[in-house]
């Protein structure tokens, strides 16, 4: 049995013992140190220029896309005179081809008289569906602007009049039922008008976002793949146009548009003219070597690497025209750009030499 009262020294412990301690020093208050003025000035560099936060792809973010300012035009008035001029003739045309038909039979006046209101009515319900359609596109460009003011000012009476028409606008859209009900159930809840905006862009907008994105995706994959197999340059020509056509008339009904032919070709119009501004048509080889990378680059053919490019271009259009139908500018959520189509066009290379 071993003495746990052993006096000796136990190994592997050490024995104690006794310090002096420097008092003097202990009770000296620590030295603080003076604020100081910088020498220089100190530059602060903007989140758009840090190249840590833009990153690689951030030099190919579109602008964003507004719609032409309406204004007073010459060829507009010259167009509609002699719409009214060319109106009067088929009017002067028609009764007198009725007359002439009244007077060989009385079964063929009251037909062509049958033909003529037939027409005639059809002709309103075009006038008043693209009436119709027009009156839609500018209530949701009416409504960005509505909201942009709105987010200004910190009372929340202007946010609920721009969220109510909101509502009406994607009112038809089932993604946006749930949004709707949380929306009314804490519409007395929210009493700041920007955090109104930004909530009801997340709880509306967020489900039609992600199909327009799905929209700019499916359709720049179509493209590229197309583009990339066709043997002919005109086919290529001809099924980019009816992609863009189809994607920017998807977009305006997605987000409540629902325009007519008139208010289509104003879209297609906008779109051209953002991207003639921004310089997004003239897409080549800097555009190439910024997504392929320059070794990578070289390693394509000239078709995939043709089919990529038309691929991304659509994607452009896509944004342009997502800027223009969405009835709210992007605030609480993101907005895309090229960078987010890039990892699904690019073609995977991996094990090539």
């Amino acid at each position: 049995m071993t003495n746990s009262n052993n006096d000796g020294p136990t190994p592997g412990k050490r024995r104690p013992e006794a310090f002096s301690l420097d008092t003097e020093k202990q009770q000296q208050p620590p030295v603080r140190r003076l604020p100081q003025a910088f020498a220089g000035e100190v530059a602060i560099t903007p989140d758009e220029d840090d190249p840590f936060l833009g990153g690689v792809d951030a030099g190919l973010a579109p602008p964003v896309a507004e719609p032409r300012p309406h204004r007073f035009s010459f060829g507009k008035l010259a167009i509609g005179a002699f719409g009214f001029l060319l109106s009067l003739a088929l009017g002067l045309w028609a009764d007198q081809l009725i007359r002439d038909l009244f007077t060989r039979a009385d079964w063929l006046g009251y037909t062509a008289i049958t033909a003529v209101a037939i027409a005639v009515l059809a002709l309103l319900v075009i006038v008043a569906r693209e009436v119709a359609g027009i009156w839609r596109l500018n209530a949701v460009q009416s409504l960005k602007v509505e909201a942009e003011q709105a987010a200004l000012e910190r009372k929340a009476t202007a946010a609920k009049a721009v969220v109510a028409k909101l509502e009406n606008i994607l009112s038809h859209r089932a993604e946006t039922a749930k949004g709707r009900a949380a929306l009314k159930a804490t519409q007395d809840d929210i009493i700041d008008g920007p955090h109104l905006l930004d909530f009801a862009e997340r709880e509306l907008l967020t489900p039609i976002d992600r199909q327009a994105r799905a929209l700019i995706l499916n359709a720049s994959k179509r493209v590229s793949i197309v583009t990339a197999v066709s043997p002919r340059a005109i086919v290529d020509l001809a099924y980019v146009l009816f992609e863009v056509v189809r994607l920017v008339r998807s977009m305006a009904e997605l987000y409540g548009g629902r325009p007519g032919s008139i208010g289509m070709m104003r879209l297609l119009r906008d779109v051209i003219a953002h991207l003639a501004v921004t310089g997004s048509i003239a897409v080549g080889d800097g555009l190439a070597q910024q997504v392929l990378g320059h070794g990578l680059a070289s390693k394509l053919s000239a078709r995939l690497g043709e089919g990529m490019i038309n691929g991304l271009m659509t994607a452009r259009i896509g944004i342009a025209a997502m800027d223009l139908c969405r009835p709210l500018p992007f605030r609480a959520l993101k907005r895309p750009g090229i960078s987010d189509f890039i990892s699904d066009l690019r073609p995977d290379l991996k094990g090539q030499a």
